[in-house]
Parts: structure tokens; C-alpha cells; sequence
């Protein structure tokens, strides 16, 4: 694989919490344009990656490189705003604000306008909070959400909860997108519809993916590569045939070979 074609490697990534290790060694390349899966039980040590990546916790050991530049130990929000924004396990919404206002938040970062004008609300600062209220509403409508604009994020049913999440990261413009178990809670009928929505903003924002997920359907359905974890340690990586036929995943993680 050509260096540039990867657009985020981390090499020995390690993290511990006061002796416990939770992510040991974890080397990952993820490719340009893919969408790319991290798996494995609870406890693996998954979400631990997500949070060292986009800054949440600084690496005990090893780096991590974006589109060949190290942001190891970096803060949150310069990754973010450098172009790796992320969903999470649990749902994190603004709940007195309108779904609207929850992905305006994320387009702030992208302000023209400096804090005087912002201050005095100048016509130019009007201007620019014009044109990122029109993106935020593009994204609502991305995600089928533009009829709820103006109503409280916690009047939205829990799937569209998930997917004004996924209008909130996008609004941060990335060009790695994490996701953390989108399919969590969801029925069958909106979970095929999550793997339809993502492979369809993967191609409308030329986004690169990598996301956490138990739903295996999802995860074989869309993945072009997969990786596995097992007590923080990556056991093996992928593509689906050969996670799906991979002895140590099926001893540690899948149970029995997962249908196609």
C-alpha cells in the first residue's frame, strides 16, 4: 500500500489507565475513500482507539498519523477541527436545543467572522451565520431530518437520534468520519437503512469511515476492511471473507462463522 493512500496509520498505540492496559500494540492503516471496521467483544478495547485518535486521551505509547502529519497527544478539538470528527456509543445531544441548533454547534469552528464581529453582529458576521445555518440544514436534510429542524433533539425517536449525531459530525466537515456502534438500538428495517445512509455519504462527502459495531450485518454488508481486537490486542485484520472464516475470530468474538 502507497503512503499516500492511507489517510490515517497508528503504529504500537497503546494506552493504560493506572496499570490496567486497555489498548496494547494497536497498529492500524486505514486507506483513503474505504469504509473500515474496528470489531471484537465488550471490553476489547474499541472505544479506547476511538477516544486516543480524536484526542479525548493522550497515547501511553505509540503514534497516531493523519494524512501524514502526527497529531499524537494532540487536543480534541484541533483534530476536530483538522478533519476527524466522530459519533459515540452513547448518544450525546444537546437536548434543550432544536436539532437544527445541535449541528449549528459543529459548524462554529468554521466561522469567517472574528469575536468583535461576532460581538457587535456585524453584517458580515449576520452573513456567515446565514450561510452555516444553511449548511446545518443541508445536513438535517441529508439525514431525512429537515422536517424536525425546529423541534427539541429529545422529541426525536431514537434512530433519528442516531442519525442527527451523524448530521452533527458531518457539519464538522471531515474527511475521517468515526462512528461508534450507529446501529446500536436500532430495528432491522432502520439498520439496513443505516448501511444504505452511510455508503451514501461516504460517496456524497468523499469521506473516508471507520466505525465500531456489534451488528455484523452492517459490518459485512458495507466494510471493505475489518479489524478485530480482543483484550486491546489486535488479533486480526481483514476483509470480511477472511474475518468471517478467521479461527481466532470465531473462537474469540463471532461464535460460529457469520452467514453471508
Amino acid at each position: 500500500m502507497r503512503l499516500d493512500d492511507l489517510i490515517l496509520e497508528t503504529r504500537g498505540l497503546t494506552k493504560e489507565f493506572r496499570g490496567f492496559t486497555a489498548v496494547q500494540g494497536v497498529g492500524l492503516q486505514i486507506r483513503r475513500g474505504t469504509i473500515h471496521a474496528l470489531i471484537g467483544p465488550n471490553g476489547a478495547g474499541k472505544t479506547t482507539v476511538f477516544n486516543v485518535i480524536t484526542g479525548v486521551y493522550c497515547p501511553t505509547q505509540g503514534s497516531i498519523t493523519f494524512e501524514g502529519r502526527t497529531i499524537s497527544g494532540m487536543k480534541a478539538n484541533r483534530i476536530a477541527c483538522g478533519g476527524i470528527t466522530r459519533t459515540f456509543q452513547n448518544i450525546r445531544l444537546f437536548s434543550r436545543l432544536s436539532c437544527l441548533d445541535n449541528v449549528c454547534v459543529a459548524t462554529h469552528p468554521h466561522h469567517k467572522a472574528g469575536l468583535t464581529a461576532a460581538v457587535f453582529r456585524t453584517p458580515a458576521f449576520e452573513k456567515d451565520e446565514k450561510a452555516l445555518k444553511a449548511e446545518a440544514m443541508a445536513m438535517l436534510e441529508v439525514l431525512g431530518l429537515a422536517e424536525h429542524a425546529h423541534e427539541p433533539a429529545t422529541s426525536l425517536a431514537y434512530g433519528q437520534q442516531r442519525r442527527l449525531e451523524i448530521a452533527r459530525a458531518l457539519a464538522g466537515e471531515p474527511r475521517l468520519l468515526l462512528l461508534d456502534e450507529p446501529a446500536a438500538g436500532l430495528n432491522p428495517q432502520e439498520s439496513d437503512e443505516l448501511m444504505h445512509l452511510i455508503q451514501d455519504i461516504r460517496r456524497k462527502f468523499q469521506l473516508t469511515i471507520l466505525l465500531i459495531e456489534h451488528d455484523m450485518k452492517v459490518v459485512m454488508g458495507i466494510c471493505e476492511r475489518i479489524a478485530v481486537l480482543d483484550y486491546g490486542i489486535k488479533i486480526a485484520e481483514g476483509r470480511p471473507d477472511e474475518i468471517r472464516a478467521d479461527p481466532k475470530v470465531i473462537e474469540a468474538y463471532l461464535g460460529e462463522e457469520t452467514p453471508a
